[in-house]
């Protein structure tokens, strides 16, 4: 299958670069180019794409409110924003309007490619680790105004321990080695919660975990498993 991507950026020498790698990726195929967010809308509109790699800091519409817009759809296309270590709360808000993760400009060129095809198969990218330090900072400073009690409350205790495992990054065969249950068990829980709490992405599951104070940061949760004795 192969994945169209649309490529968001102002800048025209990492736009072109971007393109030109992609096009040169087995298995992707770019949609379009736009240089700032209302064309990025415009052309998600009317290229339909699988993903749209999202510039944040664009002229005009910025790529918050163009995400914002393109995940309006319906369907709608998975976005991947790219972003700097300096703008960490346009991380946390890209993700909590449903961006499925984000990159930072300087991935080295297979990460990216690794990352589109991680994002279009419906997981989320949350990378490196200092990135879910920056989640977690702005979750407890938007904690306050975030998170309807009503909808936690709808949650079974399974549900809620499988949110738990969600923001700390695990996937779902993670979860399940976890829990000691099957993967379709897990995709089962993951879609509940999700539907109950109204996400579209696995990222604002990340999110609401954090400002919901269910967890803290899990220095263990992406360590692989510790080989047999």
């Amino acid at each position: 299958m192969t994945i169209r991507v649309l490529v968001a950026d102002d800048q025209p020498l990492i736009r072109a670069g971007l393109v030109a790698l992609l096009t040169a990726a087995p298995g992707i195929e770019v949609a379009g180019e736009a240089v700032d967010g209302a064309q990025a809308v415009a052309l998600a509109g009317s290229t339909a794409p699988d993903l749209v790699l999202m510039d944040i800091k664009m002229p005009g519409l910025d790529g918050i409110s163009a995400t914002r817009q393109v995940l309006a759809a319906d369907p709608a296309p998975r976005v991947l924003v790219l972003t700097t270590f300096d703008l960490p709360e346009y991380v946390y808000t890209a993700l909590s309007e449903g961006a499925s993760g984000f990159l930072l400009k300087d991935t080295p060129p297979e990460r990216i490619i690794a990352a589109i095809h991680t994002v279009a198969a419906g997981d989320m990218l949350i990378t490196p680790s200092i990135t879910r330090r920056l989640v977690e900072t702005y979750a407890h400073h938007h904690r306050a105004t975030a998170v309807d009690n009503d909808r936690l409350a709808a949650l079974t205790n399974r549900e809620l321990e499988v949110l738990r495992l969600v923001g700390n990054g695990l996937t779902n065969p993670q979860i399940a080695r976890r829990l000691v249950l099957s993967e379709e068990t897990v995709k089962t829980h993951v879609k509940r919660t999700m539907g109950k709490l109204r996400l579209s992405s696995r990222a604002q599951a990340v999110v609401i975990a954090y400002e919901a104070g269910l967890i803290t940061p899990d220095p263990t949760a992406n360590r692989p498993p510790r080989p047999p004795r």
